[in-house]
């Protein structure tokens, strides 16, 4: 079996080594002003989004209620209530900022996009994922804040969860709803043009992406970090994504799921939003806060869940079809 690369994962490894020999084009001095141009295309993204939601696809989603809890409960509940578990045993500034970013990764939303072509491939249920996928972004844009506020609160006074929901709600959440109303009207050109949307979602993106890492570099943010650090980040971001879809499987099998439910349990629940990640930390993170660094961890599960959910959705598809 051939395994291929994600191109997007390519492009964001690209965008890093830009900003880190040219990173003046992101910093807060650069005369491009690239928060002003992320902050439309934001809006723009949640959108597209909103166009591509279908009433009539959520309105039968519904009926699948138990999947729908467990895919739900692991992405919001499980997935930070793991990480709240080693907070106790952090006790310097550096191990407290990374284990923010993990913290940050787990209490984000499932992604949509991959959750939904993966679950396909491997013969999944395919309408429930795209109910759950879609349905996690909603989600999310309350619970995530509120979990992150548990802390944030803590180490930076300017943090305000009523300044972060009018920021969400302004660029997210009015943009989606905008699109869905206007979903009967222009939806059929969001599918149309459904692929270079998703070229579009991921230019803004990578230009997040971008600014972050610029900055971050200009303040020698990583300056501090070791070898030994990345192997911890990168060792914990395996755990989690392995211990989430055992578990996922579990729950499945208890509730005595079928095949095509117990797949899209374990796709759907094991997976976060580099989207949402990156646009989060946008918003719910200060100017002065290193936004390079909390989105480290997060770039790492990105590429581990695609290149391990894609192996096996591809061995579930052929054992299927067999």
């Amino acid at each position: 079996m051939k395994i291929k690369i994600d191109k997007f994962i390519l492009a964001i490894i690209s965008v890093i080594v830009i900003a880190y020999f040219l990173p003046q084009w992101g910093s807060k001095t650069s005369p491009i002003p690239l928060d002003i141009i992320g902050s439309i295309g934001i809006a723009l993204i949640f959108f597209f989004y909103g166009l591509k939601l279908s009433p009539e696809k959520l309105k039968n989603g519904l009926k699948n209620w138990k999947l729908h809890i467990v895919v739900q409960l692991s992405t919001f509940f499980v997935f930070p209530l793991l990480v709240l578990l080693f907070y106790p045993f952090i006790n310097t500034e550096q191990g407290q900022t990374l284990w923010l970013s993990l913290f940050f990764l787990a209490a984000l939303p499932s992604t949509v996009s991959s959750s939904v072509v993966m679950v396909s491939m491997a013969r999944g249920n395919i309408p429930a994922a795209i109910f759950n996928a879609s349905i996690s972004g909603l989600i999310g844009i309350v619970i995530t804040p509120l979990w992150m506020g548990l802390f944030l609160t803590q180490e930076n006074t300017d943090f305000s969860l009523g300044v972060i929901y009018i920021k969400l709600f302004t660029e997210i959440l009015i943009p989606v709803v905008m699109g869905f109303v206007l979903q009967k009207f222009l939806g059929k050109y969001a599918i149309k043009y459904q692929k270079q949307l998703a070229t579009f979602d991921k230019s803004i993106i990578l230009l997040i992406i971008y600014r972050s890492f610029s900055e971050s570099f200009e303040d020698n943010v990583f300056s501090s970090l070791q070898v030994k650090d990345l192997l911890i980040i990168a060792l914990a971001v395996i755990l989690l994504f392995y211990f989430m879809y055992y578990l996922t499987g579990y729950l499945a099998k208890k509730l005595n799921f079928n095949q095509e439910d117990s797949i899209t349990a374990q796709f759907c629940g094991t997976k976060k939003s580099l989207v949402h990640g990156t646009i989060f930390s946008k918003i719910l993170f200060p100017a002065t806060y290193p936004v390079g660094l909390i989105l480290l961890p997060l770039m790492l599960f990105h590429a581990l869940q695609i290149f391990i959910i894609s192996i096996i959705a591809s061995k579930l598809a052929r054992r299927i079809d067999k």
